[in-house]
C-alpha cells in the first residue's frame, strides 16, 4: 500500500506526503500542499503508519517522541519519514527523495559551489527554511568530491538520506540514533578516524557547533547545515547559540575557517517545477575581516561587489531568473529579501 502511494506521489511529482488518522492524504507539489484522491479509512491510516515502524519505534511514538528513519522501496528510491503524533492519533510527512544523488550542474547550482567542493580544509554552510534542498545541495557537493579526489569522506546524519557509490573516495555514513548518539559525539570520534571530509548532517547546538569549528580548524573540510535565511544572519546565528562567554572566540574561529555560506530557496517555474535560488558568500579576506570585527551588517555589501569571488545576494540571483524567462516577477518580489534591490538588479 505505502509503495503504491509513493509510486504514484513520484508520478505526480511530489515532494512530500502527508498521512493523518482522521484527514486526506495531502501531497506536496511545486510547493504547494493538494489533497490527494486517495481515500483511507482512520483504521487503514493507522495500520498504514504502523506498517512503517518497528516495535521500538512503535513503543517511543506512545510515549511522545517522534520517529525519524529512512525508508527504502523496491524500486531503489529511498524516503526520509517523520511519524508523530497529534491530538492523541497518528501521523506521518514522508519526504520523496531522489534514487541518485543529482550532480550540481543539474540542480542548476552556480559554479563557484565545485571551488567551494576543491577546497581542502575549512567550512562550508548550506542554509534555508526547511523543504529548500538544503540536504540535495549538500549530497551532490559530497558526491562531486567522491568522484574528483582520493579523500575519506565521513557523513553524519539523522537520518541517512542518499547512499553513495564510492567512487574515488572511501565513504562512512554514519546514522544518529543507530551507530553513534549525537552529532557532537560522532563529531569527537571523527577526529580519530582519519577523515578529510565530514559532513554533518545540520549543527544544531552549540556543542555541535563547536565541535564541527574545531574540526575545521584541525585541517578538515567540514560541511553542515543550518535553518537561516541570508548569509550574514547565518554568521550570527552561530555566535548567538554560543554562551556570551564563548562569542568572541568563536567569532575569531569562525573567520579562521569560513570558506563559503550558500542560502537557498526553491522557487516556482514558471512552465512548472521549482528551481533553487541562490545567496553566496565567499570567505574572502574581506568577508573573513568582517566577521572577525563583529561587522556582519556590511555582508550584504561585501556580496554586492564581490561577484569576482562568486558572490552574489539572493535578489540578484531572483533578478536573473526573471530576466531569464525563468520565474515571474511576482514570485520574485515574494521571496526577495529587498523589494527595492530586486526591482534595481532586474534588467
Amino acid at each position: 500500500m505505502i509503495e503504491k502511494m509513493i509510486r504514484e506521489a513520484r508520478s505526480q511529482r511530489a515532494s512530500d506526503i502527508h498521512i493523518s488518522e482522521g484527514q486526506a492524504v495531502y501531497l506536496r507539489i511545486d510547493g504547494k500542499l493538494i489533497k490527494s484522491d486517495l481515500e483511507l479509512s482512520d483504521e487503514m491510516t493507522r495500520k498504514l503508519i504502523l506498517s512503517l515502524l518497528t516495535k521500538e519505534s512503535q513503543e517511543s511514538i506512545w510515549r511522545g517522541e517522534d520517529a525519524d528513519f529512512a525508508l527504502e522501496t523496491s524500486d531503489g528510491n529511498r524516503q526520509r519519514v517523520n511519524v508523530f503524533c497529534q491530538q492523541g492519533r497518528l501521523a506521518a510527512a514522508i519526504r520523496l527523495l531522489n534514487a541518485k544523488v543529482p550532480t550540481l550542474s543539474q540542480l542548476h547550482l552556480p559554479p563557484v559551489l565545485k571551488n567551494l567542493a576543491n577546497e581542502p580544509r575549512g567550512l562550508i554552510l548550506v542554509t534555508g527554511p526547511t523543504g529548500s534542498g538544503k540536504s540535495t545541495t549538500l549530497a551532490a557537493m559530497v558526491d562531486y568530491i567522491n568522484h574528483t579526489r582520493a579523500d575519506h569522506i565521513l557523513t553524519i546524519e539523522d537520518p541517512i538520506e542518499y547512499v553513495y557509490e564510492q567512487d574515488q573516495a572511501v565513504i562512512h555514513q554514519r546514522e544518529v540514533g543507530k551507530d553513534v548518539c549525537s552529532f557532537a559525539g560522532a563529531l569527537r570520534s571523527a577526529l580519530r578516524e582519519d577523515p578529510d571530509v565530514i559532513l554533518v548532517g545540520e549543527m544544531r547546538d552549540y556543542e555541535t557547533i563547536s565541535a564541527a569549528v574545531t574540526a575545521a580548524e584541525t585541517g578538515h573540510l567540514v560541511l553542515s547545515t543550518l535553518h537561516t535565511t541570508g548569509a550574514a544572519k547565518t554568521v550570527d546565528r552561530i555566535i548567538d547559540v554560543c554562551p556570551v562567554q564563548a562569542q568572541n572566540q568563536i567569532r575569531i574561529q569562525l573567520a579562521g575557517v569560513l570558506k563559503g555560506v550558500v542560502t537557498q530557496c526553491l522557487v516556482p517555474l514558471i512552465d512548472g517545477g521549482r528551481i533553487a535560488a541562490t545567496e553566496v558568500l565567499t570567505g574572502t579576506d574581506a568577508v573573513l575581516s568582517q566577521i572577525r570585527e563583529g561587522k556582519t551588517h556590511q555582508l550584504g555589501s561585501v556580496m554586492q561587489s564581490g561577484a569576482a569571488a562568486g558572490m552574489h545576494t539572493l535578489d540578484y540571483d531572483l533578478a536573473k531568473l526573471v530576466s531569464r524567462g525563468l520565474i515571474e516577477k511576482k514570485t520574485a518580489l515574494k521571496y526577495a529579501q529587498d523589494k527595492r534591490e530586486l526591482e534595481q538588479c532586474i534588467f
